[in-house]
């Protein structure tokens, strides 16, 4: 090649511009942000009462003046892993972020059951929008997302079809007990659905394997995932399943979502129920769904 032609070439590769592309990762996730000495993060300890009982309950405070959109996540059943990790990330990302145990669970005062915890769901959702709440938090109520793991994207699905206010959807491996009490007509899912149970029920006050297979028994329409997701309808929706955990009943549940909102994101990644080799990717999907959200804080 000539000489002039190459010079051409460097010229054209110079005078072309870059295409930016995001990072790997999200920088929330892996970077703490400068400290803001007049607005520092921090984290509050609270109790919301709920019923005859009460959840305690924790604010992961973002750092920064003015109004922050805000994470309500809850955990499942009976919540062994909280997803902490996720708070942490949300919250460097600009996001106020709500966790709770439910009445009943790991010492909040009360009786557990399912019922219970998806008023009690939906009782948190009421309190982020509370103008005291608003006012002390600095809560941009335009922008509230309700996000769950196993049986809490059950309840955050609940709450947040119940609440149109609501800005975004996050599901993580979620329980359908409407597939639960399908599988119970076999001598293998009673078997496992009560091994479930028995794991699960030492830090649960008030609860037993008769109580709470009788009441996704009883109201086979109010434990339906799938229906809840419809209700939910056309907001964003992200769901990710675990083909090593319930991913099975995630893709069943996305296809109703779908079937109401066609821009239901569903992935299911080969990990285990806690995505515990899977956490910085998770991390980052929720980070990057937050962001959708509220763009202004990308």
């Amino acid at each position: 090649m000539k000489m002039s032609g190459i010079i051409g070439m460097a010229a054209l590769a110079l005078a072309t511009p870059a295409i930016a592309r995001e990072p790997a990762i999200h920088p929330a996730v892996t970077t703490d942000p400068a400290p803001d000495a007049a607005n520092p993060a921090r984290m509050d300890a609270f109790v919301i009462p709920s019923g005859e009982g009460a959840m305690n309950a924790v604010m992961y405070v973002a750092a920064g003046s003015g109004v922050h959109p805000t994470l309500l996540l809850l955990h499942g059943f009976p919540g062994n892993e909280q997803n902490l990790d996720l708070a942490q990330a949300a919250r460097r990302a600009g996001w106020n972020v709500l966790t709770l145990h439910y009445r009943g669970s790991w010492g909040s005062p009360g009786i557990f059951s399912f019922t219970n915890a998806a008023e009690d769901a939906f009782n948190a959702l009421l309190f982020l929008e509370e103008a005291s709440t608003v006012a002390k938090y600095r809560i941009d109520t335009s922008a509230i997302v309700v996000a769950g793991h196993s049986m809490g994207g059950f309840m955050a699905a609940e709450a947040a079809a119940a609440e149109p206010r609501v800005a975004g959807l996050f599901l993580i491996d979620p329980w359908d007990p409407a597939q639960t009490v399908a599988s119970l007509a076999t001598p293998q899912g009673e078997t496992g659905w009560k091994a479930e149970v028995a794991g699960d029920l030492p830090p649960l006050a008030g609860a037993s394997y008769e109580s709470l297979t009788a009441e996704i028994k009883g109201d086979g329409q109010k434990f339906d995932l799938g229906r809840k997701l419809v209700g939910y309808g056309r907001r964003p929706l992200t769901i990710i399943g675990a083909d090593r955990g319930i991913g099975a009943m995630a893709r069943k549940v996305g296809a109703d979502a779908q079937s109401a909102n066609p821009n239901t994101r569903l992935m299911v990644w080969p990990t285990d129920h806690s995505f515990s080799d899977k956490r910085i990717a998770l991390a980052d999907a929720l980070v990057r769904f937050l962001a959708g959200v509220a763009p202004t804080l990308r």
